[in-house]
């Protein structure tokens, strides 16, 4: 059992919303407790996530399949153009070493790798189920995919 804890403040609630749907949509939730802190302007709720981490949650829920997320809804515009360009390079490293494309990695690690804006092979790591290995094999290629566009404004 793993805890998460997330806090969306009433100002730029956007943001941190669908950050915690993404969480909720690809993980087992067991229980989530939550509080309002009212503080005026700043006032936030904090939601405690109780799930299962992969490693101990069991079969997957209803159907044998765990939920599909689309990440090109919770993603950013920009977001989604890197993600984008880095499935395409997963599918082109699957194809060469013969295995599918989520033993290379998984779209969850490459939506972190995203939203996490990484560019360090240190963030890599960070990324649940990125280790070493897969950093000096792909952490190369990765960090040069992993360049944002400015957003036009």
């Amino acid at each position: 059992m793993q805890l998460k804890l997330f806090v969306l403040p009433l100002k730029n609630l956007a943001e941190a919303e669908v950050e915690m749907n993404v969480f909720l949509r690809s993980h087992r939730v067991l229980a989530v407790k939550k509080e309002f802190v009212p503080d005026g302007e700043n006032s936030f709720w904090t939601f405690c996530v109780e799930y299962l981490d992969a490693a101990t949650a069991g079969p997957p829920p209803l159907g044998g399949k765990p939920p599909k997320v689309d990440y090109k809804e919770v993603l950013k515009p920009e977001e989604f153009e890197v993600f984008s360009r880095l499935r395409e390079w997963r599918k082109g490293v699957a194809e060469k070493e013969g295995v599918p494309v989520y033993v290379v990695l998984s779209n969850e690690q490459l939506a972190g790798m995203v939203r996490q804006r990484v560019t360090t092979q240190a963030g890599l790591q960070a990324i649940e189920g990125v280790g070493p290995a897969r950093v000096e094999k792909y952490g190369a290629a990765l960090l040069e995919r992993l360049v944002f566009n400015p957003v036009p404004g």
